[in-house]
């Protein structure tokens, strides 16, 4: 068991946010903010982003690997907490493609850091979110999805960036707990949850902490 509150006295950096207007994403800009950090959000919608008060907000597609390099140019860290809808019978690409066009904006920027949300699922981790989740959700709505969680963790694996990989089990809106299970050996476990709360605390810890550098955590309760 771990604390998410452990490392919440770490220097103030600046940090681009990936998804931030994206639920998730919205908890890790306040939470960035509450501790301190200069935050920077890449939305494409600034219709939807007034309410990312105290964030610097930067209009582009994270596609685009020109609006990319204007964003994280000067950041200490990247946090990517994209997320696309499940798609019945579309291929989905925008992980994978946003994720490769990431990696080169940071590596042209000489930024490094890297903490990219996937999900229980990816890699691994698959075969482990519980009977519903594994016999229903993921086969009928979510096996495109993570075809593409697949190829973005691919991506970031072989980025030659400072990358941790964060998985969390299947997401909630509850209030937070303060402390979460992090696993990489996950044998005998299935199912599990955690707040968006929790994961962008943990989140928030990883941007100078080394414990899962290059590796890829599932986070749960």
């Amino acid at each position: 068991m771990i604390s998410s509150a452990d490392d919440n006295a770490m220097a103030p950096l600046k940090v681009l946010v990936l998804g931030a207007t994206g639920p998730t994403g919205r908890r890790i800009v306040s939470q960035a903010l509450a501790r301190g950090h200069q935050v920077t959000a890449l939305v494409r919608s600034p219709g939807k982003a007034g309410d990312l008060s105290g964030a610097r907000v930067v209009v582009g597609d994270a596609r685009d690997e020109k609006a990319l390099r204007e964003a994280v140019s000067g950041q200490d860290v990247v946090v990517s907490a994209l997320g696309t809808p499940a798609s019945l019978f579309r291929e989905v690409t925008l992980l994978s493609t946003a994720t490769r066009a990431l990696v080169n904006a940071m590596k042209a920027e000489q930024v490094f850091r890297l903490v990219c949300i996937t999900g229980i699922g990816a890699g691994d981790s698959a075969g482990h979110g519980g009977f519903v989740f594994d016999r229903v959700i993921f086969p009928l709505l979510l096996r495109k999805v993570y075809a593409d969680k697949n190829r973005q963790e691919a991506i970031v694996r072989n980025s030659g960036l400072d990358w941790i990989l964060v998985r969390p089990a299947v997401l909630n809106d509850k209030s937070g707990r303060g402390a979460i299970r992090a696993l990489t050996d996950l044998g005998g476990f299935n199912g599990g949850a955690i707040s968006r709360e929790d994961v962008a605390a943990f989140v928030l810890d990883q941007m100078q902490a080394d414990t899962w550098l290059h590796r890829s955590p599932l986070i749960t309760w």
